[in-house]
C-alpha cells in the first residue's frame, strides 16, 4: 500500500490548510485511515482518524472543533481541513492506514502503512 500526502506549508496563526492523502489500495488493510503529527523530539501522535467504510471520525482533544477529517471514496483520498491554526500545530504531518482503527488510536507503533511526511509550519 502506498500513501501519498500533500498540502503542507507555511501559514500565519489563525489561517487554514488542507492536507490530502491518496492511497493506492482500498481493501480491508486500509479501512482505518488517519493523520498523525510529530514535532522534533516528540512522539508521533494521532490527530484525526476515519473509518473508511462507515465514515465515523475521531479527533484528538487538541484539534477538536478546528480540524475536520473527510474522505472521497471514489478518489480513494483522505483530507484534513485545518482551520484556526496555532503555532503549536507546527509539525510534520503523516497520513496513515491500517486494518484497525483501535490499533491506530492505541499507538503509531501499531500502524501498518505510512505516507511521507508533509511539513506544516504556523507562524505567530
Amino acid at each position: 500500500v502506498q500513501l501519498q500526502a500533500s498540502g503542507g506549508g507555511l501559514v500565519q496563526a489563525g489561517g487554514s490548510l488542507r492536507l490530502s492523502c491518496l492511497a493506492s489500495d482500498r481493501t480491508y488493510s486500509t479501512q482505518a485511515r488517519g493523520w498523525f503529527r510529530q514535532s522534533p523530539g516528540e512522539e508521533r501522535t494521532l490527530v484525526a482518524a476515519i473509518d473508511w467504510n462507515r465514515g465515523t471520525t475521531y479527533y484528538a482533544d487538541s484539534v477538536e472543533g478546528r480540524f475536520a477529517i473527510s474522505r472521497d471514496k471514489s478518489e480513494n483520498t483522505m483530507y484534513l481541513q485545518m482551520n484556526d491554526l496555532r503555532p503549536e500545530d507546527t509539525a510534520v504531518y503523516y497520513c496513515a492506514a491500517d486494518s484497525s482503527l483501535a490499533d491506530m488510536k492505541r499507538s503509531h507503533k501499531f500502524v501498518d502503512y505510512w505516507g511521507q511526511g508533509t511539513q506544516v509550519t504556523v507562524s505567530s
